[in-house]
């Protein structure tokens, strides 16, 4: 997997860390306070948007009057107690980037979240030391699968698109990497199980944990 590969690219909720499951539960709560019940479509219209793009498309479809400043705002304070408390690294994350360190191969972020929320959990998980490049959506035009996330990691990482491997473990994000050019590793998270098939086809490598990129290493 690691062959003419010169940096490594993670996407982070549901990839380096297990988050995905909170979002869900922040929506309906945040769509109580409206009396708007939870739309089963909602998870799949938003998944890969920018935090920005999110507030934008909620503003619009539950025709909200908070301004989206406000609506990010009540995001982050309902998300900061679950980063805080709740939220863990997945299996296998902290040896593998270690082993990226020790190997001196480039490592960055590339995350549909807000700057605020990442900054805060990477600092709590003591996983922010181990990346070169920290980007999130709100710092390119479009979200994922748009491939400019990606893009722009891979330029901060001084990577040719085509020698980076990406880590993603939902269909847009998948997208994304794929669209940027790149190697997509998809990992299994529970939110995405449902579409483990089309991730399948679309990615080049699947694994449950990081733990199996390890081992392969090691069996050569």
């Amino acid at each position: 997997m690691l062959n003419n590969i010169d940096a490594v690219i993670f996407d982070m909720d549901g990839t380096l860390i297990d988050s995905m499951w909170m979002w869900r539960d922040i929506d309906i709560e945040y769509l109580k306070r409206f009396a708007i019940e939870f739309p089963v479509d909602l998870q799949d219209e938003i998944e890969g948007m920018s935090f920005g793009e999110t507030a934008i498309y909620f503003k619009e479809r539950f025709k909200l009057e908070d301004s989206l400043d406000k609506i990010k705002s009540d995001w982050i304070q309902m998300a900061w107690d679950y980063y805080e408390k709740d939220v863990t690294v997945k299996q296998g994350v902290v040896e593998f980037l270690e082993y990226l360190k020790e190997k001196d191969i480039p490592t960055g972020i590339a995350t549909s979240n807000s700057r605020v929320l990442t900054d805060m959990v990477l600092d709590r998980l003591k996983l922010k030391q181990y990346f070169n490049s920290i980007r999130t959506s709100c710092e390119v035009a479009k979200g994922k699968p748009s491939p400019d996330i990606y893009l722009l990691v891979a330029e901060d990482l001084k990577a040719e698109p085509s020698r980076c491997l990406v880590f993603e473990d939902v269909i847009q994000g998948v997208m994304a990497g794929k669209n940027a050019n790149m190697k997509v590793c998809a990992v299994y998270d529970e939110y995405s199980k449902k579409d483990e098939k089309q991730i399948r086809r679309l990615a080049d490598y699947y694994i449950y944990t990081m733990d199996e990129v390890l081992a392969s290493i090691d069996d050569k």
